[in-house]
């Protein structure tokens, strides 16, 4: 027995899920979001740079 498989469904429902969810976010939770992903961004940066150094101090 073979099976089809219709992309188009699948992607349908995908899109019309994130667009639902996406509608009932609220504003502040976007920027929330946005800023939180800026701070640990940062701080993993900062730490990534920090072990770098520590590493290279510690290996000499």
């Amino acid at each position: 027995m073979t099976t089809h498989h219709d992309s188009t469904t699948t992607l349908g429902t995908l899109t019309g899920t994130v667009f639902t969810v996406a509608a009932t976010i609220d504003t502040h939770d976007y920027l929330k979001t946005i800023v939180l992903a800026v701070i640990g961004a940062t701080v993993s940066f900062v730490v990534s740079m920090f072990l770098k150094w520590l590493w290279k101090r510690i290996s000499k």
